[in-house]
């Protein structure tokens, strides 16, 4: 049983915060190098895929994750290169297409798109959609790329978007239709739409005991099944917020910081309590939803998690907030280089 390990990043750029203090943030020019490097080294690493988030906003460095995962590519070999997530609802399918079938080539057959409605808005304004639409523009729109991720030749007719008559999209891919997979927080509405599409689903687990998200699961594949879909053949994955160091303790003291720091912006915006220790400690426990600790512990979690959700992908989301460089690199290979073997050789003859 293969299960992929790798790391999803929304390349956090605010105020650094440590365990020793505050620093100023990084030019995105240089959160966008770093990115790139925090890549190579997961594939030097022996890590199966790398997402990288699509934000328009000043805490985060990259709004367009295409042309950094292109970068990387060309000093990468095996890694797969996703979105995490495409904005689809704001964008346009065409250029969608464009971009991750350009990606492709660069990367010799590794593009994967990830697509989402969108938990942070600010692209809807800035690209002149507007929110009232919001399931409208996702269901035409991924109508469309999946049309012209099977034909290159493209006719479609839509309502908000407009009609395409018999036109063609290119470049083409070599290898094929590229993966296109469904993310979302655990709407039902998500699991509905990617089980009656018949399209992979990841599932982002932040919060609670990741064992609740199983009713999404087997509402997803119940809809899958009623459409015809084969189950065994439709990838779920997860992914969490998470750091590994090498004792538990050094992991919960070097990571608190900044996922206070990176939680309490967002508390502010949408009314939510401050973050605390107590709250911190109940997620980083056996029934939170963060994987933090050191590459035993964390690999024993993710092994639950992965039997109990029945996944063949767990992504783990590194930094939350912004943290030291050095720091994200070093749990990246702790990732590939020590908790990787322990899951793969607990699934190799399951």
């Amino acid at each position: 049983m293969k299960i992929e390990l790798g790391l999803t990043s929304f390349a956090d750029n605010s105020d650094i915060y440590t365990d020793e203090g505050r620093q100023s943030a990084l030019s995105n020019a240089e959160r966008i190098r770093n990115i790139i490097e925090e890549i190579e080294l997961a594939d030097q690493s022996g890590l199966d895929v790398y997402g990288l988030g699509e934000h328009h906003r000043p805490d985060y460095a990259v709004s367009d994750p295409v042309t950094v995962l292109a970068a990387a590519a060309r000093n990468t070999e095996h890694i797969k290169l996703s979105s995490a997530v495409t904005v689809l609802s704001s964008d346009d399918p065409v250029r969608v297409y464009e971009r991750f079938s350009t990606l492709d080539a660069v990367s010799n057959g590794r593009a994967e798109i990830m697509v989402g409605r969108g938990s942070f808005i600010e692209s809807f304004p800035l690209f002149g959609y507007n929110l009232n639409d919001y399931e409208q523009l996702f269901n035409e729109k991924i109508e469309l790329l999946l049309n012209i991720n099977q034909n290159e030749i493209v006719h479609w007719e839509g309502q908000l978007r407009a009609s395409i008559d018999h036109l063609g999209v290119y470049p083409r891919t070599e290898n094929g239709p590229l993966p296109i997979s469904i993310a979302t927080g655990g709407t039902p509405e998500s699991s509905l739409k990617a089980g009656a599409l018949g399209l992979p689903i990841t599932y982002a687990i932040i919060g609670g005991d990741p064992k609740r998200f199983k009713r999404n699961i087997d509402m997803y594949k119940a809809i899958a099944d009623s459409y015809g879909h084969d189950i065994n053949q439709l990838p779920i994955a997860t992914h969490s917020w998470g750091y590994i160091a090498e004792t538990d303790e050094q992991a919960k003291r070097e990571f608190f910081p900044s996922v206070k720091a990176s939680h309490d912006v967002l508390a502010k915006e949408r009314g939510w309590a401050m973050y605390d220790e107590n709250s911190f400690d109940r997620e980083a426990g056996p029934h939170g939803a963060l994987y933090v600790g050191s590459p035993e512990t964390v690999a024993h979690k993710i092994i639950e998690t992965i039997e109990t959700l029945g996944l063949s992908r767990f992504m783990l989301h590194t930094p939350v907030g912004s943290m030291p460089h050095e720091k994200t690199m070093h749990t990246i290979k702790l990732l590939g280089e020590r908790v990787k073997p322990i899951v793969d050789k607990y699934f190799e003859n399951k």
